[in-house]
C-alpha cells in the first residue's frame, strides 16, 4: 500500500530588508522571541537555536494568560547561510524555508507538511500570521540595531 501523499502548505512574505538582516532576525534567539507569535495574545518567552545540520531548535510558544502553550521544536537537516533552512519537526513533518534576495528586499518562503489535527486553511493562516509578524518586526524601527551587527 502506498503512503498517503502529504499536503504541502506554502506561505510567502517580501521583507523590505537585506537578506543578511532577515537571516539574523530569523535565526538568532534574541530576535526570535520578539516576533514569533501569530497574534498579540501569544508570545515566545524562550528560544534556543543550534543552527547547523544535525542541530536542534526549540521555541516555547505560550498564551500570555498562561493557560496554554507548546514547544515548537525539531532538528535541522540542511542549512545554507542566507539561502536555505530545512528541518524536521519533532512530530516528523518536514519544513523548508528559502531566503531569496530581490530588488525589493528578501523573499521568504516557507513550505511545510500539513498536520492532521487542524484544517489546511487554519494551518496556512497561522503560519502566515507568524511570517507577517516576522516581516513587521524586521521592517520596524526596533530592528535597526540588527543592521549594525551585520
Amino acid at each position: 500500500m502506498a503512503a498517503p501523499v502529504k499536503k504541502i502548505i506554502t506561505v510567502v512574505a517580501v521583507i523590505h530588508a537585506p537578506v543578511e538582516k532577515v537571516w539574523i532576525s530569523w535565526t538568532d534567539p534574541k530576535y526570535i522571541i520578539r516576533w514569533n507569535n501569530a497574534s498579540e495574545d501569544w508570545h515566545t518567552p524562550r528560544a534556543e537555536n543550534d543552527l547547523r545540520a544535525g542541530g536542534r531548535f526549540i521555541s516555547r510558544m505560550e498564551s500570555k494568560d498562561g493557560k496554554t502553550g507548546f514547544d515548537f521544536s525539531g532538528r535541522y537537516g540542511k542549512v545554507e547561510e542566507y539561502k536555505l533552512i530545512e528541518y524536521t519537526l519533532d512530530d516528523g513533518r518536514k519544513v523548508k524555508v528559502t531566503f531569496v534576495s530581490h530588488r525589493l528586499g528578501t523573499v521568504v518562503t516557507e513550505e511545510f507538511e500539513a498536520e492532521g489535527e487542524n484544517t489546511v486553511e487554519a494551518q496556512k493562516e497561522g503560519w502566515q500570521a507568524i511570517l507577517d509578524n516576522f516581516k513587521k518586526f524586521v521592517e520596524s524601527p526596533e530592528s535597526l540595531l540588527i543592521t549594525d551587527s551585520i
